[in-house]
């Protein structure tokens, strides 16, 4: 079906996102904004938090440094460490998916590059990686713009037309429209209603349903 899959890290392949934002915003609490864990998510899920540096700033009237980003991310790490896991049949999806498209897959994450390495080592996800990882921080401009499916997709040497973007948020799934590849959106809770209006292919709520997808293949 595709030349080769392209993977969001955080909320795609490990269940990431409640531990980081939980951190976040103990950290944005203690530095004056106060913020209930769902208006975190709401407001952080999907991006980096180096490009809400101005509501940041407004919110807790406090500059935003380096230092500031540095202890949130040494906090953040050492949290992640202790309890992060996979998500739920991610590691079996992407040993299929690697098979069928030849190892032709990227993981390809608004996060910092360092983050996802570590958490693919994690849950066993980083040998189908490799050096296939892929970070907005390192280019011009991150999620929603499509620079980091842009840079995946030219280091595989395929057309983006013929990449899938697996992705959890709408600020990913822009992202992979605007590459112009096929976007799935994954939604392990709930309906997929953040992708109401969004010209995404599919919309899929189990690991389990992308392995199936990607293993009829050898059936046939």
């Amino acid at each position: 079906m595709f030349d080769a899959v392209l993977f969001d890290c955080d909320g795609v392949l490990v269940d990431s996102e409640p531990i980081t934002n939980g951190v976040l915003r103990e950290v944005l609490n203690e530095s004056g904004w106060a913020l209930t864990q769902a208006e975190c998510m709401q407001i952080f899920i999907g991006k980096a938090v180096r490009d809400e540096r101005a509501r940041i700033e407004a919110e807790t009237g406090k500059p935003f440094t380096e230092a500031w980003l540095k202890a949130f991310y040494e906090r953040r790490n050492a949290r992640l460490l202790a309890e992060l896991k996979a998500m739920q049949g991610a590691v079996d999806a992407v040993s299929v998916v690697h098979r069928q498209v030849a190892g032709r897959i990227a993981c390809a994450s608004g996060a910092d590059r360092a983050k996802v390495v570590m958490q693919l080592d994690m849950v066993g996800l980083l040998p189908y990686f490799g050096e296939r990882v892929f970070s907005g921080h390192d280019l011009p401009r991150s999620k929603p713009a499509p620079d980091v499916y842009l840079a995946a997709a030219a280091h595989l040497g395929v057309d983006p037309a013929r990449c899938l973007v697996v992705e959890d948020t709408a600020t990913g799934a822009q992202a992979g429209l605007a590459a112009g590849a096929t976007v799935w959106g994954y939604c392990p809770e709930g309906h997929g209603r953040a992708f109401d209006g969004m010209p995404v292919a599919r919309v899929f709520h189990h690991m389990d349903e992308l392995r199936s997808l990607f293993a009829a293949p050898l059936a046939g």
